[in-house]
């Protein structure tokens, strides 16, 4: 008998091929679905739970997450209201810096501790207060009139990468928050013995983002990712033990449906970059998958996300 590891590429494969791609994808969201609910139920059975904090390494899908929890809070009863720590960022002119110079981004202190943690605690207290957006092009916190004041039945759910991070909201009473840590936790076999690492998982995603919404070519994410795993180590791994859940936002069918969306674009990394040998590594991953088409992934996916056309507000 195959192993099961050895069987899930060709079955994913099969499943595409003979028209079941709709069957593949509504298994992988369903997955997401009772994770989600799971979290949701023990979040309503501690009714002391204002704030929600979500929080995983770079392009794990926090966004979306929180919008589909808030979805399930809101079948349970709930009123949830999701919020981005981005919002908090300080001006670029206080952002700190590296050792060389440039502006470090990941650091906990590129938020505005400070006022987070004001805002926060004066809506848990029932009062209400002005809604800051960052606005990225300008590297500057703005308030556009935009409130918020807190029902007894809402609660806020917050994602950020330092969701988990203690000096985030160390003066906030710990039965009120509850916190998750959301990742792609389910490496994918291509043969029982060659694993697909669920880095990989993220470094697909990031790179399909920074093409369809930055410009940026697949060797510049290639190139820019060691320094986003070196902040990942510092400032988000160090506090997943802090985690009151765990969400796997792995997808069955993920990288069928990336395949489509970066394969041309990394193909195009020149073999004399450094970079070449990752695409070429990455390009080895997904010449094993058939290609998924995006008409097949439902607007409220979290991959929609990295691929666009999500139905959520995620950027």
């Amino acid at each position: 008998m195959i192993p099961e590891e050895k069987r899930r590429v060709a079955y994913i494969n099969e499943m595409i091929e003979t028209g079941h791609a709709n069957e593949l994808v509504a298994e992988g969201e369903n997955y997401h679905t009772k994770q989600l609910a799971s979290i949701a139920h023990d979040i309503c059975s501690r009714p002391e739970v204002r704030v929600v904090l979500i929080a995983g390494p770079s392009s794990s899908g926090k966004t979306s997450t929180s919008h589909k929890l808030c979805l399930e809070l809101l079948a349970q009863g709930k009123q949830p209201v999701a919020l981005s720590l981005d919002n908090w960022y300080v001006d670029g002119s206080l952002t700190p810096l590296k050792d060389d110079g440039t502006k470090d981004y990941e650091s906990v202190y590129a938020i505005d501790l400070q006022q987070l943690e004001s805002d926060l605690k004066a809506l848990i207290a029932g009062k209400e207060i002005v809604l800051p957006t960052f606005n990225f092009a300008e590297e500057k916190r703005e308030y556009l009139g935009d409130t918020l004041q807190l029902e007894p039945d809402t609660i806020m759910v917050i994602e950020g990468i330092h969701a988990l991070n203690p000096i985030l909201t160390e003066h906030i009473d710990a039965a009120c928050k509850y916190k998750i840590y959301a990742a792609p936790m389910s490496p994918v076999s291509l043969d029982g013995e060659t694993w697909i690492p669920t880095y990989v998982h993220r470094l697909l995603r990031r790179m399909s983002r920074d093409l369809r919404t930055r410009g940026k070519s697949p060797q510049t994410t290639i190139a820019n990712w060691p320094s986003v795993r070196e902040g990942e180590d510092q400032w988000i791994e160090p506090f997943r033990s802090e985690a009151d859940a765990e969400f796997d936002s792995s997808m069955t069918y993920e990288l069928p449906a990336i395949r489509y969306t970066v394969e041309t674009a990394l193909q195009t990394v020149p073999a004399v970059a450094e970079e070449y040998k990752i695409a070429e590594k990455l390009l080895f991953y997904l010449s094993f998958f058939e290609g998924l088409e995006a008409s097949f992934i439902p607007r409220t996916s979290i991959l929609r996300e990295f691929i666009g056309g999500s139905q959520f507000n995620v950027g």
